[in-house]
């Protein structure tokens, strides 16, 4: 069953070999140690967090330039600040539970 929400990348090959790759290398790593994973998964988290910011400034240009009205920019902004909140969120549950470890 295909989502609504399905994005055309989705469909191509070396997507599709992407997400096999990854199940492959999940298996490989669950016996390895657990301290290095943690300093990755962070950086990667920090790249997103930053992704983010850059869509608030995409989001001011369309509203500036009137391609969408501020209900339109309100509702973008307020998602922005949703996933950036749970993102740091799970940065910072990240780093906790890398101190106990």
């Amino acid at each position: 069953m295909i989502s609504k929400y399905h994005f055309k990348f989705e469909d191509l090959q070396v997507y599709q070999k992407a997400m096999d790759f990854g199940e492959t290398v999940d298996k490989l790593v669950k016996d390895f140690p657990k301290h290095g994973f943690y300093a990755q998964f962070v950086k990667h988290i920090n790249h997103a967090i930053y992704s983010a910011n850059e869509c608030v400034s995409c989001n001011t240009k369309v509203k500036r330039r009137g391609y969408v009205n501020f209900s339109e920019d309100e509702k973008n902004r307020k998602m922005i600040s949703e996933m950036t909140k749970m993102m740091s969120s799970l940065r910072k549950k990240i780093l906790e539970r890398k101190t106990n470890t």
